[in-house]
């Protein structure tokens, strides 16, 4: 009974908003159905589909809360789920932070569910799984991936007569290509909206390509270069940097937006004037459900424009704390770019270094969001606008904030999906003056 009707999952709702005696009620109910294909040494290993649906309720007494999960449905089972959150609200300390349920919202709904991935089949991951290691099989390559799709649906619903139900869907795609004496990799990833632009064969190609022209990498003393970072590498430094877009942590003196003195630096110019990021639940390429966490309608919203930081998410505590008021957390993160390829800015480079991938990135320093990482599958040095040969991967230091003020040019944004984070993002490659490298990696 994965996938619930609007008027199914309403009526389970309504029984719990009507079985709880206590001050406040919330429920959200989520089900889904998940397919996956896993291949490694050029052989499907592991194949399954998870059915699953889930009931979790919040209940409150003043400012005493208790959560309980379920995933029986009858009217008994209904009745143990909200006696045992009811128990442990009882039982629970204050929470001075608590605030009161959100009464009643619209929400407009966002195109989150795609027919053709729906109705993938065990044969179409079959096939995926098979195009992929094809091209490798015989010819001194191996491939290793995963393919992971669903279809699922999200409740919620409250005692201030809340409601909001959407049915979605998810499709990713990874594969690393090595070759058979381990000295090339290369990898190439794909999450997308709609089946149908996704195309095995083609894709695999890029990571054999890679796999193929990175043996016998060459070391390059570690400095500050210029580099072209693809779409995926510029995805975990971005992807970091936007959990500090948060009110909170700024005002409290924890962030790269926190200002000397107290406050933070809304309005202020922060990145090159050419850095444009929105979030937006209803864009075309990466839609998201109309609401965050705590129920609050998402909005097509400004983050960053022309390199000033226009808004920071405040939760409704700190909002109310701060006299402000509260929007939802953004569910997408969309940045500007231009209409240029990689491969362009390939070919407008003069001397300079090609990232594929970022990865294993860390936090070196909150208040600079200085990171440290490893480049990984396929890095190459470029002249003279071509790729001249394979070079060993970097360790890298540096701030994104930092990276976003040394832009030499934005190529043509792309959906990819950040390694730490299920957050949807539309993110252009991008060529960068002085860039840090501290250290070769003998990994490939």
């Amino acid at each position: 009974m994965s996938i619930l009707t609007e008027a199914q999952a309403k009526a389970i709702l309504d029984k719990v908003m009507q079985l709880s005696t206590a001050d406040e009620c919330s429920a959200t109910l989520q089900g889904s159905i998940d397919g996956n294909v896993r291949f490694a040494l050029n052989n499907i290993s592991t194949s399954g589909i998870v059915d699953n649906t889930q009931l979790n309720v919040v209940v409150a007494y003043g400012k005493r809360v208790g959560m309980a999960s379920i995933n029986e449905f009858d009217d008994a089972a209904l009745a143990r789920v909200v006696k045992r959150a009811e128990d442990l609200a009882k039982l629970a300390p204050e929470n001075p932070e608590h605030m009161p349920l959100i009464g009643k919202q619209t929400y407009k709904p966002s195109n989150t569910f795609s027919e053709s991935i729906a109705a993938i089949t065990p044969d179409y991951r079959a096939q995926v799984a098979a195009d992929s290691i094809a091209p490798c099989r015989g010819k001194g390559l191996v491939a290793a991936g995963f393919l992971e799709d669903g279809q699922g649906f999200v409740a919620t619903a409250n005692s201030k007569k809340n409601f909001g139900y959407q049915k979605t869907t998810n499709f990713n795609y990874t594969c690393t290509v090595r070759t058979e004496d381990g000295r090339g990799s290369g990898w190439v990833g794909h999450d997308v909206k709609d089946a149908n632009e996704f195309n095995a064969s083609k894709d695999i190609q890029v990571a054999i390509r890679k796999a193929r022209d990175s043996a016998g990498a060459k070391a390059l003393e570690p400095g500050k270069y210029t580099v072209i970072l693809e779409p995926a590498a510029v995805a975990g430094l971005v992807g970091f940097m936007m959990n500090f877009f948060d009110a909170r942590s700024a005002d409290e003196g924890r962030s790269f937006l926190s200002k000397k003195g107290g406050g933070n630096k809304l309005g202020e110019q922060v990145f090159d004037s050419r850095v444009n990021v929105i979030t937006d639940p209803w864009d075309e390429q990466a839609p998201v459900l109309p609401w965050d966490g705590e129920g609050l309608p998402r909005e097509r919203m400004d983050i960053v424009k022309n390199g000033k930081v226009m808004n920071l998410n405040y939760s409704r505590y700190w909002a109310d704390k701060q006299g402000k008021t509260a929007n939802a957390r953004p569910g997408n993160i969309l940045m500007a770019g231009g209409d240029k390829s990689t491969a362009d800015l390939v070919r407008g480079t003069q001397k300079g270094i090609l990232v594929s991938r970022t990865w294993y990135i860390r936090m070196v320093d909150p208040q600079t969001v200085l990171l440290t990482g490893l480049t990984r599958d396929g890095t190459f040095y470029i002249e003279n606008g071509e790729i001249k040969y394979p070079i060993k991967n970097f360790r890298f230091n540096e701030s994104p904030v930092i990276m976003l003020n040394n832009i030499d040019e934005l190529g043509k944004p792309v959906r990819v999906q950040g390694d730490e984070s299920n957050t949807v993002m539309m993110l252009p490659p991008m060529r960068l003056r002085d860039f840090t490298f501290t250290s070769l990696s003998d990994a490939v």
